[in-house]
């Protein structure tokens, strides 16, 4: 068994409001109480990041607070973005890079998910850094040269000392919102594959201890037999984590690995 920590992060995308961002907090604060060696972290809307902040501060809760995205200056005349020390200062701890809806929706570069990365690395935050195929990649026999290119990029210019603050999911984007799922051996297989690719990139010590988490249509239902993988680390959950009753057995199984 390995000695990574199992990881489960709950990306609740545009969804939610000011109360029911409250009332999701409160629940999955009270029904993970009991959790243990399982490191969780949720990632709101920008608008009720300080409001999650302080429930999850004046709670006691382990679970730390994340951010859907940043942008890599860090201030200046850049309409609508944030900035590292903006998201510090709501409390964050960890940001998604390169989340496909970012890549595949917004039109972010391998180029600009590198640069959110290393700027995040470099202002002392955690990164999430996605990468994953689409169906035409994934049917024209390009989920490998895919993952490893995004990988690739996303790292470049990333030094071995942070990569204890760096987490890789794999999200087939062919899996995110449409009911399908990797089988837990197809997503063994990649999963292994990026590590082995992070032993080539760094040493085989930083592969080892690197945390690689599934993300696509990830579910109580799924979940199980998909973190029991031997280089399945946990999962980035999206609808499933707007729902306590669907998100707390996520975690569950990902604290039965351990």
């Amino acid at each position: 068994m390995s000695d990574r920590k199992p990881y489960v992060g709950g990306n609740w995308k545009m969804n939610t409001n000011r109360t029911t961002s409250a009332d999701l907090s409160r629940g999955l604060v009270d029904s993970l109480r009991t959790v243990s060696n399982v490191d969780i972290a949720v990632f709101p809307p920008f608008p009720y990041l300080l409001s999650v902040r302080s429930i999850l501060r004046d709670r006691g809760s382990a679970i730390k607070l994340g951010a859907q995205d940043v942008y890599f200056k860090p201030d200046g005349a850049f309409t609508g973005e944030v900035s590292i020390e903006m998201l510090k200062d709501c409390g964050v701890q960890v940001v998604l890079c390169g989340h496909s809806e970012r890549r595949h929706v917004l039109g972010e570069s391998d180029e600009m998910v590198n640069q959110k990365a290393r700027a995040a690395l470099e202002g002392g935050l955690e990164v999430i850094l996605c990468v994953g195929e689409t169906l035409g990649q994934r049917e024209s026999g390009h989920t490998d040269p895919v993952n490893q290119r995004q990988l690739r990029a996303g790292l470049a210019e990333v030094p071995g000392d942070f990569m204890s603050r760096v987490t890789v999911a794999y999200e087939p984007v062919w899996a995110i919102g449409t009911g399908k799922t990797a089988t837990p051996q197809d997503a063994q297989d990649v999963h292994a594959k990026i590590r082995k690719l992070l032993g080539n990139l760094y040493n085989r010590d930083i592969a080892d201890r690197t945390r690689i988490i599934y993300g696509g249509s990830l579910k109580a239902s799924n979940a199980a037999e998909l973190v029991d993988q031997p280089d399945v680390d946990g999962g980035l959950v999206g609808g499933a984590s707007l729902k306590i009753a669907d998100f707390v057995p996520i975690v569950q199984a990902a604290q039965a690995k351990r």
